[in-house]
């Protein structure tokens, strides 16, 4: 079968008859017949009863026609989504996009580029939407090993304790990671960078709260049931009443990566990984 069948079927039911299927189509009514005469034969059952005046639906037909509309449903947004690639490129994260780089980048390409606006769009996966088809590409603080990506080192980020205002930590002008051994920790698994191994054994947090989204994360934290910590660009782009960020002093930096499908590389990839290096040289 193909669409060119699928679509026939569809619009033969959807009009009521052949022949205003074919002037639906634009084809002759013969195109439509033998169209929907193939997807019949390929399936190997009759999903139409036809009569002088009308068609009606078998009971095969009625099964048929809920797939058919699905399949040209997903064919129309693969070609929407194909077409928003020419008129915009979307970059993925999962917290906090380029943190206090972010509407420099912007401005930056803008200025650049003003044709193609640069979108940042949230996705709470390991490769923040480009392995679910909705970025070009990604920004990720957990290295990607995976084959099908490429990847750019953009610059680093220090890391932040995240507290309640009234935890005795927030009063700190800044934390060391001996400060979170007394507290559980809420992390999130997936997408994340903070684990148990930034501690030495036996000085970890004893507890550990697993949450799925930035705004979870904060809502749990400013309840005072956990404390966390995160890359400044979280500090920059969400502060939150009730939470206070503080540095700190004895944990190692994150690497921030620019992530793309290795065998299809977005337009103008290179002008914006050097314009987002930049900002983190700056």
């Amino acid at each position: 079968m193909d669409l060119r069948q699928l679509r026939a079927f569809v619009a033969v039911v959807d009009a009521g008859t052949f022949t205003d299927a074919a002037r639906e189509l634009d084809l002759t009514q013969a195109s439509v017949s033998r169209a929907v005469a193939a997807l019949e034969s390929s399936l190997g059952v009759r999903l139409l009863q036809r009569t002088t005046r009308h068609v009606a639906l078998t009971t095969a037909g009625t099964q048929v026609l809920a797939g058919a509309r699905r399949v040209l449903d997903e064919v129309a947004h693969l070609r929407r989504v194909a077409a928003r690639s020419l008129t915009e490129l979307r970059i993925g994260y999962a917290w906090s996009a380029l943190g206090r780089h972010t509407r420099r980048v912007q401005k930056a390409w803008a200025a650049t580029h003003p044709g193609l606006p640069l979108v940042f769009v949230q996705s709470n996966s390991l490769t923040a939407g480009l392995a679910e088809g909705t970025a070009d590409v990604a920004v990720v603080r957990k290295a990607l090993d995976d084959p099908r990506f490429e990847t750019a080192l953009l610059g680093t980020e220090r890391r932040y304790g995240v507290v309640a205002t009234d935890n005795p930590l927030a009063r700190k002008r800044s934390l060391s990671l001996a400060d979170f051994s007394r507290y559980g920790i809420a992390v999130d698994d997936r997408t994340g960078t903070t684990t148990l191994d930034l501690w030495k054994p036996g000085a970890a947090p004893a507890v550990v709260r697993n949450t799925n989204s930035v705004d979870e994360w904060l809502t749990l934290i400013a309840a005072g049931q956990a404390v966390g910590m995160t890359s400044e660009a979280t500090a920059n782009l969400n502060p939150r009443p009730g939470v206070a960020y503080r540095a700190v002093k004895d944990a190692p930096p994150i690497a921030v990566w620019l992530a793309w499908w290795k065998d299809q590389p977005p337009q103008h990839l290179n002008d914006l990984v050097a314009l987002a290096c930049e900002a983190y040289r700056g």
